[in-house]
């Protein structure tokens, strides 16, 4: 049952990371048609940062600090059992 929860959390997770890539590839896209004067999508951007972007940055460093601590434990119950 854990590790189908940490393998469903890790695919998430990495659903997620791509999804904070793609995000960061349209800022950078979007900064780079700002400063050559063609409007790419900044003002877009700037729109979605705070009710999309920013929790899935959440999102992502929660899952990260929670997967962390998941593997922590489970190595640390499986070296108890091993003693």
């Amino acid at each position: 049952m854990m590790k189908k929860l940490l393998r469903w959390l890790n695919w998430v997770l990495m659903a997620d990371l791509f999804f904070v890539l793609l995000c960061f590839g349209w800022f950078a896209v979007a900064v780079a048609g700002r400063s050559t004067g063609f409007p790419l999508g900044l003002t877009a951007w700037y729109s979605l940062w705070e009710p999309v972007m920013q929790p899935a940055l959440g999102v992502l460093m929660a899952g990260a600090l929670a997967t962390g601590l998941a593997n922590w434990v489970a190595n640390r119950f499986a070296q108890e059992k091993q003693v």
